[in-house]
């Protein structure tokens, strides 16, 4: 089965790691391409590219002011990715507690056992 194209699919898009780093750059408020640049260490044609690449699927919007781009997040198309991603975490959370639960049952029992040991050698 041949992979989608990264430029019509947000999950192929967000498999390479630079592209996630803007967007999570992109978070907190809407940023310059010169800026981008900057915080990545990139030059500047493959932080367009990238910033492309997330502008075709609609992970990210470009506003222009002049002859300056600002670019941020788009959430609406973000949520399927978190939905998504969702599912996983309500797992790990389950595994965690279950992990939790079964160290502290073995604590309490290695409690009790210290418990019940010292109590027969004080007597």
């Amino acid at each position: 089965m041949a992979r989608a194209s990264t430029t019509s699919d947000a999950f192929n898009a967000i498999a390479e790691p630079r592209r996630r780093e803007i967007l999570t750059l992109l978070v907190a408020r809407e940023l310059p391409v010169g800026d981008l640049v900057v915080a990545m260490r990139l030059d500047q044609p493959s932080v367009s590219k990238h910033l492309r690449v997330l502008r075709d699927t609609g992970l990210v919007r470009v506003r222009r002011n002049g002859r300056h781009k600002f670019y941020s997040t788009n959430a609406e198309a973000i949520r399927p990715l978190h939905e998504w991603a969702a599912t996983f975490e309500r797992y790990w959370k389950n595994q965690l507690t279950r992990v939790k639960e079964r160290a502290e049952e073995k604590m309490r029992a290695a409690q009790d056992h210290s418990n019940n040991h010292g109590s027969k050698e004080k007597s």
